[in-house]
């Protein structure tokens, strides 16, 4: 899915009104009327007191199509008219006078903390005050009116963005944005719905279709697309009947030191689980026993050393090579990591040391292969790139940084975001289960895989984090979220795999029969 920018938005209201032969008015009628009609599902016509607070521009403009509707239908409706300015868009105009021939009960007018209604937990709040146009600090009063709103504790539903927050930059005063349960978003969500920082100010959101010009939503390219299953499917690599490990490359996993040998052995098993043919895995002499014991499957390579990684002598030509996972920052490592930069191009995945082994010795970034792929958590992260203010500064950040070098780098979270160039490509799977150790270098295992069986890095990070989150969804049905630890993120890929191809009714019948069961 397309996220669009603010600017793009605006583009594809006034194309539609062009193409459409409708007035702006109209598409504020049908943008109103949808939500109308979203609400109206759910409630039936229920008396529960519903408040309508509009500001006076084109969200208060949706809000008082919405409150009309209400109206209309015998909803108990209070409309309120949030008079921030003297300034009024038209279409705000023209369906305040609408609004006001329909009803005696015309919109109450709020200048001042004296103004504020009573709202009962109860209560329905619809926050259509401000848009995605807002530009400036929101003023004191508006403030304590969004104050009001949370403490009356009840349900609150936006309009296109919650009021206050910003789609494009960080948030400066937080009692300044309106808290919502729940906001129905047009044209597509917005980015600042998946940020750490500003993905609180609302609980769930859904896009309604309001009938934007067809033509101009397909054809526009975005810096950010949301990332799901049937983005992820068209570039599944079936399986021939004849296709042999030989066909699924050879991935190299390079990590481990004394004492963690474990992190390098799930990147190792995640690799094949992904898909890979064959897995070679170089470790300290220390490893030797407990990786052979622990991942049949695998072949293995030991360094001279017994504790650490202090050269990468193999004669194999592999197809991709994982580095980084539980290898230390030791000098030694550095150097034999340098080495081995100067004498391979093949592509690459790094994870955990290997990270903090560039952030170390910032030079060896110019050594990486083009599109190397790097899988840092938060705080490697910094060090890669540098400390941020906000969410919106890391973007710029990581994308400057994936730009001058030419690498893939994701940004872990709980909407895991991979940068490349000036795109970003935002994950929809996972659950705080993840929260646990080795996550990462399944994580880093499973892009490996994928890039051994012939995907293209960037598709391969792309599909590796979707199908690392899902498993991790199929798990925790099993396991919950504080039982779910990373090697049951491995033995769950294949039903993240098989869960691809299934179709929503099949995953309705299948959680019936759990329930029955059950």
């Amino acid at each position: 899915m397309k996220i669009f920018s603010k600017e793009q938005i605006y583009e594809g209201d006034r194309l539609t009104a062009e193409r459409q032969k409708i007035s702006s008015t109209d598409l504020m009628e049908r943008a109103g009327t949808e939500i109308f009609n979203w609400i109206h599902l759910r409630m039936q016509g229920a008396q529960v007191p519903i408040h309508v607070f509009c500001g006076i521009g084109n969200n208060g403009g949706d809000g008082l199509v919405l409150a009309r509707h209400l109206i209309l239908d015998g909803y108990n409706v209070n409309t309120y008219i949030v008079n921030y300015s003297d300034k009024r868009s038209k279409d705000f105009l023209i369906n305040y006078d609408r609004i006001k021939n329909v009803t005696k009960k015309w919109p109450e007018l709020l200048k001042s903390k004296v103004d504020f209604p009573e709202i009962n937990p109860e209560d329905i709040i619809v926050d259509a005050v401000f848009g995605i146009g807002i530009n400036r600090p929101v003023v004191d009063w508006v403030k304590a009116l969004f104050m009001h709103f949370k403490a009356s504790k009840a349900f609150t539903l936006s309009i296109d963005i919650p009021s206050g927050l910003f789609p494009d930059q960080a948030v400066e005063d937080e009692d300044a944005v309106v808290y919502a349960g729940y906001t129905l978003s047009f044209a597509s969500p917005k980015l600042t719905f998946f940020l750490p920082q500003t993905a609180k100010y609302t609980v769930q959101w859904e896009v309604l279709n309001i009938g934007l010009d067809q033509e101009y939503l397909y054809k526009t390219k975005t810096e950010v697309e949301l990332i799901g299953k049937h983005e992820v499917l068209p570039n599944y690599i079936p399986r021939e009947k004849f296709s042999h490990k030989g066909q699924f490359g050879h991935a190299l996993i390079i990590g481990g030191s004394y004492g963690k040998i474990g992190a390098v052995t799930l990147s190792s098993k995640a690799t094949l689980s992904a898909g890979a043919g064959l897995v070679t895995v170089y470790i300290p002499k220390c490893g030797y026993t407990a990786l052979q014991s622990s991942f049949p499957e695998a072949m293995v390579i030991t360094d001279v050393d017994e504790k650490l990684i202090t050269s990468i002598n193999f004669e194999m030509e592999p197809t991709v090579v994982a580095f980084g996972m539980g290898v230390g920052v030791n000098n030694k490592t550095i150097d034999a990591f340098e080495v081995f930069l100067k004498k391979h191009k093949t592509p690459l995945v790094i994870d955990a040391d290997g990270i903090n082994i560039l952030a170390k010795k910032k030079a060896l970034v110019k050594l990486l292969p083009s599109q190397s792929v790097l899988t840092p958590h938060p705080k490697e992260l910094e060090r890669l790139v540098g400390a941020w203010k906000n969410d919106f500064e890391k973007l710029k950040k990581a994308k400057a940084f994936s730009k001058k070098h030419d690498i893939i780098l994701l940004i872990k979270g709980a909407h895991t975001i991979t940068v490349f160039n000036d795109k970003l490509y935002i994950n929809t799977t996972g659950n705080p289960g993840l929260s646990t150790a080795g996550s990462g270098d399944v994580l880093t295992g499973i892009i490996a895989g994928l890039i051994s069986q012939g995907y293209n890095p960037l598709t391969a990070t792309i599909f590796g984090v979707y199908l690392h989150g899902r498993s991790a969804d199929i798990a925790v049905e099993d396991f919950g979220y504080q039982s779910l630890i990373a090697s049951h993120v491995i033995e769950y890929l294949g039903k993240a795999y098989l869960d691809l191809f299934k179709q929503p009714e099949e995953i309705e019948h299948q959680e019936m029969d759990e329930e029955n069961e059950n």
